[in-house]
C-alpha cells in the first residue's frame, strides 16, 4: 500500500529551475507532493532543474496547471491552504500542520500576488528573519516550512 504524501507543496509562478529542482528533492525526501502553477519561466525538462533535482526527479510525485484558479479546484479544503509571504506577522509557527496541508508559495521575485494574501489573510503565514533581507531563497523557505510540519506531525504521532 502506498503511503499517502505528507504535503502538498505548491509554486505558483516559479521563475529559478534551480530552486523548483531543489524543492523537488526536498518533497522526494519528505514524502511531499510538488505542485506547480503556471505559467513558469522554465520548461519542466530544463537541463538546470534535471541538475537541480539530480535523479530523484523520477520519484518525485508532481502535477502542472496552467493557472491557480485551475489548482485551487483541485482542492477539497480550503481551510488546509496557508499561504507563505513576506507581508504578515503571524508565523508559520502558528499553523498547527496536518498530514495533507498544502503549502502555498509566489515566485521567486514578487512571491504571491497581493489579492491571494487578501482574500486568505487567516491562512497567510511568515518565516520570521530577524536580520536585514527582503526574503530567504524559496527553496530554502520551502524547506523550513516542510521541516517544521515533519516536526509537528511527527511529535504528535500524526505521521
Amino acid at each position: 500500500m502506498e503511503k499517502s504524501s505528507l504535503f502538498k507543496i505548491v509554486l505558483v509562478e516559479p521563475e529559478i529551475p534551480q530552486n523548483t529542482g531543489n524543492i523537488g528533492r526536498t518533497c522526494v525526501g519528505t514524502n511531499c507532493e510538488l505542485h506547480l502553477i503556471g505559467p513558469m519561466s522554465f520548461e519542466i525538462n530544463d537541463t538546470q532543474l534535471k541538475r537541480a533535482g539530480l535523479d530523484y526527479w523520477q520519484h518525485l510525485t508532481w502535477f502542472y496547471y496552467p493557472t491557480y484558479e485551475d489548482w485551487f479546484k483541485t482542492v477539497s479544503d480550503p481551510s488546509r491552504v496557508f499561504y507563505f509571504t513576506t507581508k504578515v506577522k503571524k508565523t508559520y509557527y502558528d499553523i498547527q500542520y496536518q498530514p495533507g496541508d498544502w503549502l502555498v508559495f509566489g515566485k521567486e521575485t514578487k512571491g504571491l500576488p497581493p489579492e491571494i494574501i487578501l482574500n486568505y489573510q487567516d491562512q497567510a503565514v511568515t518565516i520570521p528573519q530577524t536580520g536585514p533581507v527582503r526574503s530567504l531563497n524559496l527553496a530554502t523557505a520551502v524547506a523550513i516550512s516542510i521541516y517544521e510540519g515533519f516536526r509537528q506531525t511527527q511529535v504528535a504521532g500524526k505521521i
